[in-house]
């Protein structure tokens, strides 16, 4: 007997952000939308072409469209994943407009803020919410992943960013995304892996 495995909906949530962010047009193949929804009604609230393909998903987004300011709160399956908050700060930070975050999951889980700031980004925190005014555009910066949903919303914002961006201790990143660099190499994605890391 044969099972084929459900995709991860983090996993391709982040890669639909990944595509929004920096612009173009990416099939996320084996993407369910059932598992998704809150997700992509965000992107599509914030100017993102999502339509379901096949047996997958299509994002499109031209870069020289910039994105609508989105506000979104986190919440259990079926609402929005706190587990993509990051991801999506990471976004609202280049949209048109003002976006109120919040988080009602999990407590400190705006670690990613300051680094997001080194690139440019404009936000202020009021206890569980995130207030992010969109700016034009960010620009590339060292950064320091703090945990695994801060890294890979520092990678989203780093592909959408002017220059080069550098994110330090990816071993956090390998806790939830496998050959992340590969995957997003093979959608053009200028991007590569300095050195492996160790935990400390």
């Amino acid at each position: 007997m044969k099972h084929a495995v459900v995709a991860d909906r983090i996993e391709a949530g982040t890669y639909a952000m990944a595509a929004a962010a920096a612009g173009g047009n990416v099939l996320l193949q084996g993407a369910r939308f059932e598992h998704l929804g809150a997700m992509l009604k965000f992107l599509r609230d914030a100017g993102v072409r999502v339509d379901a393909e096949g047996r997958g998903i299509r994002v499109r987004r031209a870069v020289k469209d910039r994105m609508n300011a989105v506000d979104f709160e986190t919440e259990p399956f079926p609402g929005f994943p706190t587990d993509l908050q990051a991801q999506a700060m990471a976004l609202m930070c280049m949209a048109d407009g003002v976006s109120r975050i919040k988080e009602t999951i999990f407590e400190n889980r705006f670690m990613h803020v300051p680094e997001l700031a080194r690139l440019g980004a404009k936000i202020e925190i009021h206890a569980n919410e995130a207030v992010v005014t969109g700016v034009p555009k960010l620009i590339g910066a060292p950064v320091m992943a703090t945990d695994l949903r801060a890294s890979v919303s520092l990678v989203v914002a780093g592909l959408a960013a002017e220059g080069q961006t550098t994110v330090n201790r990816v071993y956090h990143l390998d806790r939830g995304f496998e050959k992340l660099e590969a995957k997003l190499q093979g959608c053009g994605a200028q991007i590569v892996r300095e050195r492996e890391e160790q935990a400390a």
